[in-house]
């Protein structure tokens, strides 16, 4: 039996997240900003590397979609730096808005009903929406029209600190309703 050995060829580029630098721009034209931010207008990508040398730093494609492609003439590493921590930035400012569900039924108590009261309360000051959902079970279909009264009683009850982003509304064997903070 014949022994058979695949070889794979890995191509590293030394392009991290998709910027080309100094020799890894192929461009025959760009347009080169200079350290300060001024325009040095459009010339051969081999004269923009030798402007770069001449300065000390990198020059790195920042518009490769433009005609012509942008460089720019930066010191490398600390454009990296300046790139990411302006995403990590950008991240640390988003909020994600959870939604979180509170489940009720038509035959609840009214110490109950303020225990999920007190739990929306709780959420909607984290920034959460909460959905309200009255389940109907057997025949408490029949008896849907006049249960609507305890999903008012809930928002009624959070009136102070939300408002009513949609209104109650029947889905199958349940009434939803959504909650959020009041801006």
């Amino acid at each position: 039996m014949d022994s058979c050995a695949i070889h794979f060829f890995v191509r590293e580029d030394t392009a991290i997240s998709e910027l080309f630098i100094n020799e890894q721009i192929r461009d025959k034209e760009v347009r080169v900003i200079g350290e300060d931010g001024e325009q040095l207008g459009i010339m051969s990508s081999r004269e923009a590397l030798q402007k770069a040398e001449e300065a000390g730093v990198d020059l790195v494609k920042i518009a490769p979609t433009a005609k012509p492609p942008v460089c720019k003439l930066v010191d490398y590493g600390k454009y990296k730096y300046e790139l990411t921590r302006k995403e990590k930035e950008a991240r640390k400012k988003q909020r994600v808005i959870e939604i979180k569900e509170i489940r009720l039924s038509p035959n609840i108590d009214t110490n109950d009903l303020n225990t999920k009261v007190n739990a929306a309360r709780k959420f909607l000051s984290k920034g959460d929406r909460v959905k309200v959902t009255l389940r109907f079970r057997g025949r408490e279909m029949a008896h849907m029209a006049s249960s609507k009264h305890i999903l008012d009683d809930f928002a009624q009850a959070l009136s102070d600190v939300c408002v009513m982003e949609k209104a109650p509304k029947v889905e199958g064997r349940s009434m939803t309703m959504f909650l959020t903070e009041k801006r």
